[in-house]
Formats: C-alpha cells, sequence, structure tokens
C-alpha cells in the first residue's frame, strides 16, 4: 500500500486526537472518506499518536511530500503543536511556558504589576464620578448590559453593517453565511462554529448579560471580518482552488489559532478605525441601548492593558501553583472584573482544552497589530495565506 501523504496524515493526526479532547477539532470540512474511517476506527492511543506527530515531524524536514517552502514551514508547525497536545494528554510534565511556546509559536511572559497599575490611574481618569475605582468601573460597566429582548436586532444590525464594510475592502466570497445564535454553560464570550460550505454558526454566550461596550468587539472577532471572514476565504481560496487540504481542518494547540485570534481581535479596528465608538453608537442608540460613546473611547483606551492580566492569571494557575481563588482574587484586583465575570474567566483558563489558549489572545492581538501597522493589504495576507507567528516576527 501506498504511503499517505503528508496531507492526510496531518488530518488524522489531528482527528485521531480530537477523539481524546472535547474541542480539539474546532473545524473540520475536509474529506468525507477520512473522517468516517477515524471515526470507526479504536481510538488510538496518546503515545502512539505522539510518535505519529514525531514521525511526520521528521518525514517533513526530510522533504517527504511535493510541498512548496512555506506549506512545508506551515504544516510543520502545526504538526509540533500537536505533538506536545499528545504528550500533555499522555500526561508528560510539560512546563506551561514550553507548552504555549510549542503549540501556539510565542513564549510567554508577565505583564509587570507597575503597568496595570498605570492603567488603573488613567482608568480612574476616564470614568466619571468618584469614589473606589474598581466599584466605579464595575457599575458603569454593568450600566451597558443589552436587554435580552434587544440583543438580537443590536447583532443582526452591527453584522449587516460589518458584512458590507468587510466585502468592500476585502471580498467575500459569494454565498457566504452566517447564522448568529445564543448558548449556555459554555467557558467562552462568543464562539464561531464553522461547518464548511462558506457557513458559520456564532454563538453568543448568555450566561452573564451581553455588554453594549463589547458588543462590536464581538461580532467583528466572530464573524466579520474576523473568524467567519478568514475561514470563507481560505477555503474558496487555499482548499478549493489549491487543493491544499491541511486548511480543511482547525485544530486547537496549533499556530493557526493565534494568527486566528489575533486578527479576529484585531478586525473592528481594521474595518472601522482605532475608535470605533461613534460607528456603534448608530447601531445600538437608535434599539434604546445604552451607550456612552465619549467615555467607552476612554475608557477601551486606558483598560486595553488590562487585557493581558488574563495571561498573568494563566502563569499564576499553571506554573506558580495558584489556586482557583487565588486567580478569582487576581482577575478581581487588577482586571476590576465583579466576582461573577472573573469566574467565568478563570473558568475558561481551568478548561482543558484552553488552559494554554489564552495567549492567543494576549500575544496574538500585539503581533498582528504589529504585522499589520494600519496596512488593509497586510490584514488582507492574514486572511488569505498561511503564516506562522516566526513570519509575522520577521515582516513586522
Amino acid at each position: 500500500m501506498d504511503e499517505a501523504s503528508p496531507i492526510d496524515r496531518y488530518l488524522e493526526v489531528g482527528l485521531r486526537l480530537g477523539r481524546h479532547l472535547d474541542g480539539l477539532v474546532d473545524a473540520y470540512y475536509g474529506p468525507d472518506h477520512l473522517q468516517t474511517r477515524v471515526g470507526a476506527e479504536p481510538i488510538r492511543p496518546l503515545d502512539a499518536l505522539a510518535d505519529d506527530a514525531r514521525r511526520l515531524t521528521a518525514d517533513l524536514d526530510a522533504g517527504a511530500g511535493d510541498l512548496e517552502p512555506q506549506r512545508r514551514r506551515w504544516l510543520r508547525a502545526q504538526v509540533a503543536g500537536l505533538h506536545v497536545v499528545a504528550r500533555k494528554l499522555d500526561g508528560e510534565a510539560i512546563a506551561y511556558r514550553d507548552e504555549v511556546e510549542w503549540c501556539y509559536g510565542v513564549r510567554p511572559d508577565k505583564v509587570p504589576e507597575d503597568d496595570l497599575a498605570a492603567a488603573h490611574d488613567h482608568l480612574a481618569e476616564a470614568l466619571p464620578g468618584s469614589g473606589p475605582l474598581p466599584e466605579r468601573l464595575i457599575a458603569w460597566r454593568e450600566s451597558h448590559h443589552v436587554p435580552p429582548d434587544r440583543l438580537e436586532a443590536a447583532i443582526r444590525s452591527l453584522a449587516d453593517d460589518f458584512r458590507e464594510r468587510t466585502d468592500r475592502q476585502f471580498g467575500l466570497p459569494e454565498g457566504e453565511h452566517v447564522e448568529f445564535m445564543f448558548e449556555t454553560d459554555k467557558p467562552w464570550s462568543g464562539f464561531n462554529y464553522y461547518e464548511g460550505g462558506l457557513r458559520s454558526r456564532v454563538a453568543i454566550n448568555i450566561d452573564l448579560p451581553v455588554l453594549s461596550t463589547s458588543l462590536g468587539h464581538l461580532v467583528a472577532h466572530e464573524a466579520y471580518p474576523g473568524h467567519h471572514t478568514e475561514h470563507t476565504r481560505k477555503e474558496v481560496g487555499l482548499v478549493r482552488r489549491r487543493d491544499q487540504q491541511e486548511e480543511s481542518i482547525f485544530l486547537v494547540g496549533t499556530p493557526q489559532c493565534l494568527l486566528a485570534e489575533g486578527l479576529a481581535d484585531l478586525g473592528l479596528e481594521v474595518l472601522v478605525g482605532e475608535r470605533p465608538e461613534p460607528v456603534l453608537a448608530e447601531h445600538l442608540r437608535p434599539l434604546g441601548i445604552h451607550y456612552d460613546t465619549e467615555v467607552v473611547a476612554a475608557v477601551s483606551a486606558a483598560g486595553e492593558a488590562l487585557a493581558a492580566v488574563r495571561g498573568n492569571v494563566a502563569l499564576l494557575l499553571h506554573e506558580d501553583g495558584g489556586s482557583t481563588d487565588d486567580a478569582i482574587a487576581y482577575l478581581e484586583r487588577w482586571s476590576l472584573l465583579p466576582r461573577n465575570r472573573a469566574e467565568k474567566a478563570v473558568q475558561f483558563l481551568t478548561d482543558p482544552t484552553w488552559r494554554a489558549y489564552i495567549f492567543c489572545y494576549v500575544a496574538g492581538l500585539p503581533l498582528c497589530r504589529s504585522f499589520v501597522d494600519g496596512d488593509p493589504q497586510r490584514y488582507a495576507r492574514l486572511l488569505n495565506e498561511q503564516l506562522i507567528p516566526a513570519d509575522l516576527d520577521a515582516a513586522a
């Protein structure tokens, strides 16, 4: 029997690993016969899957397959991530920083608390009123909850606008479609379920009230010009036109995730500008949704540094041996979150699928922002091409 191609071997390793960890296979629309065969076979042990990934890496290094250099580099980085995932799931002790770096292509580090304290000072100046900063910020933030009966209309209004802007600026494949839905009991705030065929289901988590201050970013991140846009453009440009079937699977634990989250987080800024608040207000205020444009802009500018707190908390949990209570307290102290939102954040950081994933956001956004540097054509490269984090570092 002929040896399977490196691409088929990669798809098989990913699908087989996905049987060990729910959510590892984020999306698959590749060859049906591979998925059917893997689903029908006995579950392959994790140590054997680690060996499969190691052998595939060695074969790629030895020149297996008729692959152009950039495609080989991309595939090798993906397989290296899967190798670490298999070893970790099999119980091997891997230091958390190494796990993040070997899976996602960046080495994490803590943000100094002096930087976080400076962000607190800027927030204190930006927020109206007086009194302790945490209480002021929480009260101001929670005052922006979107009434549940207006949430769907707000999402649709934003999505229609962002879709038109994305199509005009980057182009969207004919026939693409996003369906929005609501879910509960999830560790994330939003999720793109890409189904292939240019279709996505975007779920919004309503465990906690959805805030108007984050709604525009959420729609841009999950749909236009974020995850849905990237998936559809790569399905047409890479899978259909160039038969690069490795793009038909999206796997947690690999560098493609870091770039996907970075470009999705950057999406609203690229699409609407560094200060999108006036545009967002045009959609929200006619629906009777509270949105304090000037203060939102000031708080967003002052508070962006606090997004990195999640990385500090991940290192606290997984490297320093901190407890869940320690993590919640750190988020309350430095992210200025109420306890229920801090608990939801820790749920994500301790989920087996997502424990190392947080640095796809913490490191992905600054990496992609530095690479794009205000140039929409560079953002289009993120939507269209197979790149790894080292490529962005080299080009920035």
